[in-house]
């Protein structure tokens, strides 16, 4: 499953990216510091700077996940998108 999270554009050279999952209330990282977190680190990875990649999808995947975008040099210095993922 690829969830991509797109900028359009930012003048801040290198914005700082997050991706979260939020399922039953409860929010985890899944991308932070520049790397991946928990179960995430060995299927899941970042393709293009922004967009997450997770293999091996199972159930437990579905939740609401946001990319957040923070770009201190822009005028809007941050944003963020949820996507909700769905796994039958």
């Amino acid at each position: 499953v690829e969830l991509s999270c797109i900028i359009k554009s930012t003048v801040t050279p290198d914005p700082r990216i997050e991706w979260k999952k939020i399922r039953d209330g409860e929010t985890s990282y899944v991308f932070f510091g520049n790397k991946m977190q928990g179960d995430f680190v060995t299927r899941a990875e970042i393709l293009s700077r922004t967009s997450l990649v997770i293999k091996n999808t199972t159930r437990m995947d579905t939740a609401t996940y946001r990319c957040e975008v923070a770009a201190p040099l822009d005028t809007k210095t941050i944003d963020e998108i949820n996507i909700q993922l769905t796994v039958q």
